[in-house]
C-alpha cells in the first residue's frame, strides 16, 4: 500500500519524497512532465537552500552552478551594489530538479512522469487520464499552476490588476559574463520588476513580474513589453541586446503573490507555491519549497497523515514575517515614487539589503 502521494516533482516535492522514503514510507511520486524541463520560476539559490539541499545529501558540486556573492539594484538612473550575507547559486531549474529527482529515486520513492493530477478528494487523485490514486497522505506541490478545489485568492489590490510572470532566457555571451558576473540582478520598473541570474552553462535567467496592466500597455505582446523595458532601462537593455527571441517568452497568469494559507484538509500537506507565494524581489521561492517539503516530511514522521492541519499552520506562522517585509519591498519596488528611495537607501546602507535578504527566509522548522 503506498503512505504517501506527493504531487509535483519540483523542489517542494522532491524534498518531501526524500523526507518521507528515508523515514520508510512508500512513496509514490507524480510529475506531470514526462521531461523535466526548465520551469518558469525558480534559478536563485540563497545560502539558507544550499544548506537545506547540504543536509538532504545533494552534492553542491553535482549543481554546479554560478556562485552569486552580490545583490545588485537598478531603479532609473539609481544602482547599488551590495555583497550577500553568504554565498548563494544560481542554478537552472532543469539541473536542480534533476539532481533532486535523481535522490528521490535513490532514496526509494517511485517517480511516475507524465501523470497529471486534476483533483483531490479526501484521500484520492484523480488524474486528467481517469485513473484514481489513494493514499492516507497527499503532499501536494504543483507550483504556481493553479489546482481544482484549492483556491489562492490574490490580495484586493492585486483583483483588478493581477500579476504575472514573465521569463526569458539570454544565451551565454562573454559580455553578459562582465555585465553580471557574480551578482544576482533586480531591475525595478513601474508596476514589476526584472531579476536576472547567470547559472551553470554561463546563460542568464530573466524572470519578469508585472501586472496585467503592462502587458495591455504593450499589446499583450510579452516580446513587446520586454523590448520596451529595454528602451526605457538602459541597464535592462544592454542586457537583453544579447537576447535570443527566438527561443520564445514563458509566461504564466495571475500569480498571487503575497497569498500563504493556515488551512487545510485533514491528510493533505500543502507545500511551496501551494501553501504560499511570497513576492521574489525579496524573498526566495526556492527557499520556501525546500523548507515546506522538509518540514512536511518530519510533521508526517512524527504525527502521520493526521498531522497535516497542525503542519499548516505552523508554517503559515513561519511564513508570516518573512512574507510581510517581502511585500512591503515588493510594492516599494514597484512604485516609481519610492524605487529610487529604496536603491538609494540599499547603496547608503548596506546592512539593510544585508538585513532584508536575512529577514525574507524561512525559517528552519
Amino acid at each position: 500500500m503506498t503512505d504517501a502521494i506527493v504531487i509535483g516533482a519540483g523542489p517542494a516535492g522532491t524534498a518531501a519524497a526524500i523526507g518521507l522514503a528515508r523515514a520508510g514510507a512508500k512513496v509514490l511520486l507524480l510529475e506531470r512532465s514526462r521531461e523535466t524541463g526548465d520551469t518558469l520560476c525558480g534559478g536563485f539559490l540563497s545560502w539558507q537552500s544550499l544548506a537545506r539541499l547540504d543536509a538532504l545529501g545533494i552534492d553542491r558540486a553535482a549543481l554546479g552552478g554560478q556562485q552569486v556573492g552580490r545583490v545588485r539594484l537598478f531603479a532609473g538612473s539609481r544602482r547599488s551594489e551590495t555583497s550577500l550575507p553568504q554565498a548563494a547559486m544560481g542554478v537552472s531549474r532543469r539541473r536542480l530538479d534533476s539532481v533532486l529527482q535523481a535522490a528521490a529515486v535513490a532514496a526509494g520513492a517511485e517517480l511516475q512522469r507524465g501523470v497529471h493530477a486534476t483533483t483531490i478528494d479526501g484521500q484520492t487523485v484523480q488524474t486528467r487520464d481517469g485513473a484514481t490514486l489513494a493514499a492516507p497522505a497527499l503532499f501536494l506541490a504543483a507550483g504556481k499552476h493553479g489546482f481544482r478545489g484549492q483556491p489562492r485568492e490574490v490580495a484586493p489590490w492585486q483583483q483588478h490588476d493581477p500579476v504575472m510572470g514573465l521569463r526569458l532566457r539570454l544565451p551565454h555571451h562573454a559580455a553578459l559574463d562582465r555585465l553580471i558576473g557574480d551578482a544576482v540582478e533586480l531591475h525595478l520598473f513601474d508596476r514589476g520588476y526584472a531579476g536576472l541570474v547567470q547559472q551553470e552553462d554561463g546563460s542568464a535567467n530573466l524572470c519578469l513580474a508585472t501586472h496585467k496592466s503592462r502587458l495591455d500597455e504593450a499589446g499583450g505582446d510579452p516580446g513587446a513589453l520586454l523590448r520596451a523595458l529595454g528602451a526605457a532601462h538602459p541597464m535592462l537593455g544592454e542586457r537583453l541586446a544579447y537576447a535570443d527571441w527566438s527561443c520564445g517568452i514563458d509566461a504564466i497568469g495571475h500569480v498571487p503573490y503575497g497569498w500563504r494559507t493556515a488551512d487545510t484538509e485533514p491528510g493533505l500537506f500543502r507545500l511551496g507555491d501551494q501553501a504560499g507565494v511570497i513576492p521574489s524581489l525579496a524573498g526566495e521561492g526556492m527557499g520556501l519549497a525546500l523548507a515546506s517539503g522538509d518540514a512536511a516530511a518530519a510533521a508526517w514522521r512524527h504525527g502521520g497523515a493526521g498531522a497535516a492541519p497542525v503542519f499548516q499552520h505552523q508554517l503559515a506562522a513561519r511564513m508570516a514575517r518573512p512574507f510581510a517585509i517581502a511585500n512591503v519591498v515588493w510594492r516599494a519596488g514597484e512604485n516609481p515614487r519610492t524605487a529610487g528611495v529604496l536603491t538609494a537607501l540599499s547603496s547608503s546602507f548596506p546592512s539593510l539589503v544585508r538585513w532584508m535578504s536575512q529577514a525574507t527566509r524561512i525559517a528552519a522548522g
